[in-house]
C-alpha cells in the first residue's frame, strides 16, 4: 500500500484521533493486514503513539499484522464437526495447502482458520471459504472447492 493511500484514509475520517479502529479496518480491508509502515503513518498524522496503534491493532483479533491470504479459510472444530471428522478435514487441507492453522500459503492465496462453532451443526463437518459455507466436507470434496479460489 502506497503511503499516500494511508493519508487519504486518514483524511477520510478527518484526522479524528476515535476513528482510528475506522481507519485501521480500512487499511486492513485494502491490504489483508496492517504493515508496520501503515500504522507509523497512521500515528504520526492522527498525532498519537504509535505504542497506542499498536495496542489497538494487536488487542482486536479481526486485525493481523502479518499478511494474510487473499481467501480466508475456516474450519469448524466444534462438537459436532469435530466427532464427524473436522479434525481430519483440518488435517488434510493443511497437507493440500503446506501451511498450519494460523498461517497463510507464499503465494497469499490462502490463511487457514479453525474456529469452535460455525452454527450449523447439522452441516457439519463445515469448511468455510471467506463466507461461502461448505456443508458435510470430506476430503474427497476439498481439492474441488479448493480449485475454485485458485
Amino acid at each position: 500500500m502506497e503511503l499516500k493511500r494511508v493519508y487519504e484514509i486518514v483524511e477520510k475520517y478527518n484526522y479524528q484521533r476515535s476513528s482510528l479502529i475506522s481507519i485501521l479496518q480500512d487499511i486492513q480491508t485494502e491490504m489483508n493486514y496492517l504493515p508496520r509502515k501503515a500504522l507509523i503513518e497512521v500515528s504520526k498524522s492522527l498525532d498519537i503513539p504509535l505504542s497506542m496503534v499498536f495496542e489497538v491493532a494487536t488487542f482486536y483479533k479481526a486485525f493481523s499484522l502479518e499478511p494474510k491470504g487473499k481467501h480466508k479459510i475456516k474450519i469448524c472444530l466444534g462438537t459436532a464437526c469435530h466427532v464427524r471428522g473436522g479434525a481430519k478435514i483440518l488435517d488434510y487441507v493443511e497437507s493440500v495447502l503446506k501451511v498450519k492453522r494460523g498461517e497463510t500459503t507464499v503465494d497469499l492465496r490462502f490463511t487457514l482458520e479453525t474456529v469452535n462453532c460455525l452454527g450449523a451443526c447439522a452441516l457439519g463437518p463445515i469448511m468455510v471459504i471467506d463466507r461461502e459455507y461448505f456443508g458435510k466436507v470430506n476430503i474427497n470434496k476439498i481439492e474441488s472447492i479448493l480449485k475454485r479460489y485458485q
